[in-house]
């Protein structure tokens, strides 16, 4: 098979045989081992200075765990991948590792409540962030100043479901040497691949689309081998000189990140979202299909005031959307008219969750004001857009007649 040019699915489902597990296996065994023992205590001290492959301690390494990493890499067409518990570690990681008091951020304004909060964070220990309209690489061009090193988006803001101008702002990173730290999770690397508009580094929380199946925790962040490492100031002398230039940054994330950090994904979990991003295409082209027409129907609803949804042509950002991803995926949102309750409403639905995940295969909702918001208050949730009768929904892959039929019956 290596000699095929192999599909998407297709590299997955045979990524862990192609590694010859024993006897056979299709899938890399669990490896619980938490120590790794040597007969030659040289090959140990080669492993800590990097010296030779290897694994120590599974703080930072795990066989189960760099199998899962393997097959990430291989999703996201990137150079080397690290995972970690969470989407949430992962993202803190990249921040407090290549960071410095005094440096720069440029973020997008319509960040993910957490991801923002980590932000709020880090002003607090001496790093500036500027939040921006991602949707316009002017508003990033008008915010960069010298002491600039990174600019984190998303491809698709939760619950908003603004779209970044991924392209233009990856053009004007390269530019100015800056580290472009796209978070794919909505997407997912099936849907986009942000390689393609020169991001640097790759943030997926491996609990949504890629495990699909909302019965894992993790996360993971890839090195997509285009930024010069070289050229940034804050990598550690020991590892500039101890690893190749090309690893200088995803090195330094998975020592001071990962193994300081802690954060590490177990390999039961790693397991079990590996199994379950095989079939990552299915459920996505499936979520996709069942957004658009769930999409459709709720904008053409007397008591609906707004559908949020890339695939709409109504969206601010269809066009781009459109040209960026192979489909539009599973988030939107939706305000109700001012006469119906959207508790009520929720309460009515039967066949949707009331649940604060995403990408799960079934069908979930939650109202945002209430809860994953709740924390901002009224004035920045309205900054940000956020009305307070929005309801945020994952599409699943269940039958599209039993989700319209679930909606109509509930929007009475």
């Amino acid at each position: 098979m290596s000699s095929i040019k192999k599909g998407f699915t297709t590299t997955l489902l045979h990524s862990d045989r192609l590694l010859q597990p024993e006897f056979g296996a299709l899938h890399q065994p669990v490896h619980t081992s938490v120590t790794w023992g040597f007969e030659d205590v040289n090959g140990l001290v080669d492993v800590f200075q990097n010296k030779k492959k290897g694994y120590a301690y599974s703080r930072q390494g795990n066989p189960t765990v760099n199998a899962l990493e393997n097959k990430i890499t291989q999703m996201e067409n990137g150079l080397s991948t690290v995972a970690f518990s969470t989407g949430m570690a992962a993202i803190t990681a990249a921040f407090l590792s290549l960071l410095k008091k005094d440096d720069h951020v440029i973020a997008s304004s319509f960040l993910f409540g957490n991801s923002r909060s980590i932000m709020q964070t880090l002003t607090e220990i001496g790093i500036e962030i500027s939040f921006v309209d991602a949707t316009n690489v002017k508003d990033i061009e008008q915010a960069y100043k010298p002491a600039t090193r990174m600019v984190f988006v998303e491809t698709i803001a939760n619950p908003g479901t603004q779209v970044a101008q991924l392209d233009q702002i990856g053009d004007f990173c390269q530019q100015h040497k800056l580290i472009y730290i796209v978070d794919n999770t909505m997407t997912s690397p099936y849907l986009f691949k942000p390689v393609n508009v020169k991001a640097s580094l790759v943030i997926n929380s491996l609990t949504k689309y890629i495990g699909g199946h909302g019965d894992a925790l993790g996360g993971s962040l890839t090195d997509t081998g285009l930024y010069d490492w070289n050229t940034f100031a804050n990598i550690a002398p020991l590892i500039r000189e101890s690893t190749a230039p090309a690893m200088h940054g995803i090195t330094q994330i998975r020592k001071r990140g990962l193994r300081d950090g802690g954060g590490t994904l177990s390999p039961e979990a790693a397991h079990v979202i590996s199994v379950g991003s095989e079939t990552l295409a299915l459920r996505l082209e499936r979520t996709s299909n069942n957004a658009l027409l769930l999409a459709n129907f709720l904008s053409n609803h007397k008591l609906v005031k707004k559908v949020n949804y890339p695939g709409l042509e109504s969206h601010p950002q269809h066009q781009t959307a459109s040209e960026l991803f192979k489909a539009f995926g599973g988030l939107m949102s939706f305000e109700l008219s001012d006469e119906i309750d959207c508790l009520t409403f929720l309460n009515r639905l039967k066949v949707v969750v009331k649940s604060s995940n995403l990408g799960d295969t079934r069908t979930l909702a939650i109202p945002v004001a209430k809860t994953i918001f709740h924390e901002l208050g009224a004035e920045r949730r309205k900054e940000m857009g956020i009305d307070d009768s929005l309801i945020r929904l994952s599409i699943g892959i269940e039958d599209i007649d039993d989700l319209l039929e679930d909606f109509t019956q509930a929007l009475y």
